[in-house]
């Protein structure tokens, strides 16, 4: 994959992307609002790997800026075989608890900027002939867990419409629906995890390793693990009445969103 462009690509999985690609021998280009910590990352994949790092500051949740990276994403100049969606925030309260204010953004970072460099990408990349898009989407979206879990759902269905419209032109469209991972994710929502099962964590490099692979061989929809494959299986084919009345048991007892 020769230029990946990579959203939230200072922490968690984002940085673990950037750390693959370049490894790979992608040049990236590494978008994220902290421009520091941007340079900084891209220093250290340029010194660790020798490939091409560009920074590009940017807050997704504003449109003006978000308008630039769009643009970035659809020039023909040094232009972006893969494009990575992976910006996002978790969100520790329930809907109807947290500001609205955080709720909008949410959207806009979430579902508004991935619809917008979907849309960059796809018609770019359809009229070169190839490339690839991954969209980094969640278990949630396969429950009924909040607004978290409808972000996640937008994602998915998302995707597989775009891949739907794409197919046959040499772009492939992916989303990876990992559970609970290992990163900052967790704590900068400021969520404690101590009481979930080693059982349901899974790795940075792994769920990162598998959805690069499903977008190599055309899949529309990864699932990282195989207890995480099982119960999307069996969400599929639940009854959504038991899904919400699982989801509202699962409520009373957490303080933060669904897995991913």
């Amino acid at each position: 994959m020769g230029r990946a462009l990579i959203t939230g690509a200072t922490a968690g999985l984002g940085r673990e992307y950037a750390e693959q690609l370049a490894a790979g021998g992608s040049a990236l280009v590494l978008v994220a609002r902290d421009g520091a910590r941007l340079e900084e990352v891209a220093a250290t994949l340029r010194a660790a790997h020798g490939v091409e790092v560009e920074p590009l500051p940017a807050d997704l949740a504003d449109p003006e800026q978000l308008r630039r990276v769009a643009e970035r994403v659809s020039s023909s100049e040094r232009p972006v075989d893969l494009l990575v969606n992976n910006a996002g925030f978790g969100q520790r309260r329930d809907f109807l608890r947290n500001d609205l204010a955080e709720e909008e953004r949410a959207v806009h970072l979430m579902v508004g900027a991935v619809m917008v460099l979907c849309h960059a990408a796809g018609r770019a990349m359809r009229e070169r002939g190839h490339g690839g898009i991954l969209n980094v989407s969640s278990v949630a979206g396969f429950t009924a867990m909040g607004h978290y879990s409808a972000i996640k759902a937008y994602v998915t269905v998302l995707t597989e419409g775009l891949a739907t419209e794409l197919a046959g032109s040499g772009v492939h469209v992916t989303a990876v629906c990992p559970g609970f991972t290992r990163t900052e994710f967790h704590q900068r929502a400021g969520m404690d995890m101590s009481r979930l099962p080693e059982s349901l964590w899974l790795d940075a490099a792994d769920v990162v390793r598998e959805s690069l692979e499903a977008v190599r061989r055309g899949r529309v929809v990864s699932v990282p693990s195989a207890p995480y494959k099982g119960l999307v299986a069996l969400l599929r084919v639940a009854p959504r009445r038991l899904t919400r009345r699982a989801a509202g048991a699962l409520s009373t007892r957490r303080r933060g969103p669904a897995p991913g």
